[in-house]
């Protein structure tokens, strides 16, 4: 049995009972648990908040932070880097970065770890790292702790599978992610791997008309050379075609567009040849559809507004606000402090644009129910926060409710 390796750590350092009281304190919400307690659900007064039963911060994420606590914590006297941000939630990361964890940021892209000494301990995100980051840092001999999720490794699992076999990945996803790009990037584990990103079903129709004999090459290649391997050609990586997705992607898109593209690739060459060439596998992570079956259970009988409270970068709280505004006045927040109790207003950002705007009188006049939810990357206190201050714009003090 090999020894384990003494700078390599993917599961932590045992240390959770000792930095559990600092987690809870910098994380857990007071009115979170009260909302629990009533069953989701507290009205005061003419304002009722309805909680979607799966929200916040997720097992991975849990993971992450409680693992560059731990590591912090392991290493109070040695330089902590973290690659990019640990989760996509402002609060959090400043925290990490509170704590003397200097988090380092890409220039289009790329990191520079030239300062990285072996005396140094680095942390890699929820999101993973791309091979050539991985490697680099491990040639540099420093400390790594790896809180890759294990929802992402399953999609690198898949993605490495089909470039072994000769598949080109179509990925579902943002080729500007972190975790996306990191994905993409297991196909170099072998020769020719190659990969395509397609931002959402307009893209993936872009693939099938290619495989219909539609397609223009150059036109393909100038509208995806960001998003694709160096040395893609549709001409030739269409044939074979493997999908999966970003983790934390709108499921029932990542889902069509696997059935589209397959039914694409049977109707240009046959049942036949789709059986050899194609294969497509459902890779959300069960969080991120959890929270996404919450919702949609909540929009049964939909609130009058709804609010989704993540970062304004994070996937999966994007995906939740898109899915809540098909059917209700949505409101996507960062934080609490974009609810403005005493103007009565909010800033928030548009699901469907993307861009930000303010709201006067956002919550109308006479009884109002908002529906809540939250990103996997949002804490229990950041939640709590924004509740309060909904009922706070209504005159209505929570600090006195038991």
């Amino acid at each position: 049995m090999n020894a384990p390796d003494p700078t390599y750590f993917r599961k932590g350092f045992g240390l959770k009972q000792d930095v559990e009281a600092t987690l809870s304190a910098d994380y857990s919400g007071r009115i979170v648990d009260l909302l629990r307690a009533r069953d989701y659900q507290l009205t005061v007064g003419d304002v009722t908040v309805r909680m979607a039963h799966e929200f916040g911060f997720c097992y991975g994420v849990e993971r992450a932070v409680e693992y560059a606590y731990q590591t912090r914590h392991k290493f109070p006297d040695r330089r902590v880097f973290l690659v990019g941000e640990i989760i996509h939630n402002p609060h959090v990361n400043q925290r990490l970065r509170e704590m003397g964890i200097e988090i380092l940021m890409p220039t289009d892209g790329v990191f520079d770890y030239s300062g990285i000494t072996a005396d140094d301990v680095v942390i890699l995100p929820a999101f993973g790292v791309t091979i050539s980051d991985f490697q680099t840092l491990r040639e540099k001999g420093c400390v790594v702790v790896d809180t890759t999720c294990g929802s992402v490794l399953n999609v690198w699992k898949r993605v490495e599978a089909y470039a072994r076999d000769g598949l080109t990945s179509l990925i579902h996803g943002k080729y500007y992610h972190e975790e996306t790009r990191a994905t993409a990037s297991q196909v170099e584990k072998f020769p020719g791997g190659t990969y395509l990103v397609v931002r959402n079903m307009d893209e993936a129709r872009d693939v099938t008309e290619y495989l219909a004999g539609r397609g223009d090459r150059s036109a393909f290649l100038a509208k995806y050379g960001k998003a694709a391997s160096a040395h893609f050609d549709p001409d030739i990586h269409l044939a074979r075609i493997g999908v999966a997705n970003q983790t934390t992607m709108l499921a029932r898109e990542s889902l069509e567009i696997g059935e589209f593209v397959g039914a694409a690739m049977a109707a240009a060459k046959g049942e036949a040849y789709r059986a050899t060439n194609f294969r497509t596998f459902d890779t959300i992570c069960s969080a991120t559809q959890d929270r996404q079956d919450a919702v949609n259970a909540m929009l049964l009988d939909p609130p009058d507004v709804m609010l989704v409270i993540g970062g304004y970068n994070s996937s999966n709280t994007i995906s939740l606000a898109a899915l809540c505004a098909e059917k209700v006045r949505t409101f996507h927040v960062e934080d609490a402090l974009c609810i403005d109790p005493e103007r009565r207003v909010i800033q928030a950002r548009d699901a469907k644009s993307g861009e930000r705007f303010e709201a006067s009188n956002w919550l109308g006049t006479g009884p109002v129910t908002v529906g809540l939810t939250a990103g996997a990357s949002t804490p229990n206190n950041k939640i709590g926060d924004a509740v309060a201050r909904v009922f706070a714009t209504r005159g209505i003090d929570l600090s006195t409710i038991a």
